[in-house]
């Protein structure tokens, strides 16, 4: 057995501000009371106001590494992902959120990273370098990510092509990704309104896929956006 070592938290030294908007950032005892109590919340609010169903719950994986990726069409569809995942995980559950929405603003930033700890991705600026620092802590860590293949929210309620970036993520690695779609969000908080309304909301989680044998190369990574993009249709025709 390999003798246990003290590993300094990737984030040590870093500014605050720096530190809420770096891909590397580790939550403290402070970070995760407010993790607790924040998702408590959000549960709650789910069940009372939109009458929450999953369907498929058993295949949500009970161990990292893992990649929950569904449809975008409001901004409660990070929420409504996290909620049925295991409490014991919160702190290594990431939403990968665009940071030119949620990471512009002091006050903005501090409730992403600190409430919803949530990672950006700078949809115009996103290189290689940024993909890499997330392939790397899914698998080393490791973590989860809710990820939103789409790139933007959906303007009309409708399902737009999904990017390769996410097979760049997982191509050749372990990491399983759970399919997922979300019924009713677009309805619950149109994007031209402030205010959620009290919709019913179903998430229809589809079984892991393991893409551990695929080539991390171009054609890979479309291999996998195309396999993805396929299992989340599929249930979106499953509804009723």
């Amino acid at each position: 057995m390999d003798k246990w070592k003290l590993q300094p938290a990737r984030d040590l030294g870093m500014p605050l501000g720096k530190r809420l908007k770096s891909l590397q950032r580790e939550s403290g005892l402070i970070s995760t009371g407010f993790h607790f109590i924040w998702w408590t919340f959000v549960r709650l609010y789910m069940r009372v106001w939109h009458r929450l169903r999953i369907e498929g719950r058993e295949n949500i994986p009970i161990q990292p590494p893992f990649v929950l990726v569904a449809n975008h069409a409001s901004h409660l569809d990070a929420l409504v992902l996290a909620t049925p995942l295991p409490c014991r995980l919160r702190d290594h559950i990431f939403p990968i959120a665009a940071g030119d929405v949620f990471f512009e603003t002091p006050v903005v930033t501090s409730f992403a990273a600190g409430m919803l700890n949530a990672l950006p991705m700078w949809r115009k600026r996103c290189g290689p370098h940024d993909l890499q620092l997330l392939r790397q802590r899914l698998v080393e860590e490791p973590c989860a990510y809710i990820l939103f293949p789409e790139g933007k929210r959906s303007r009309d309620g409708s399902m737009a092509e999904f990017k390769a970036g996410l097979g760049v993520l997982v191509a050749g690695t372990n990491a399983q990704v759970v399919p997922c779609y979300l019924d009713g969000c677009y309805y619950a908080l149109r994007p031209e309104t402030k205010w959620p309304r009290p919709h019913r909301i179903t998430v229809r989680v589809g079984k892991p896929l393991d893409f551990s044998g695929v080539s991390n190369d171009r054609e890979g990574w479309l291999h996998i956006t195309a396999e993805i993009e396929k299992h989340v249709k599929a249930l979106m025709r499953q509804r009723s």
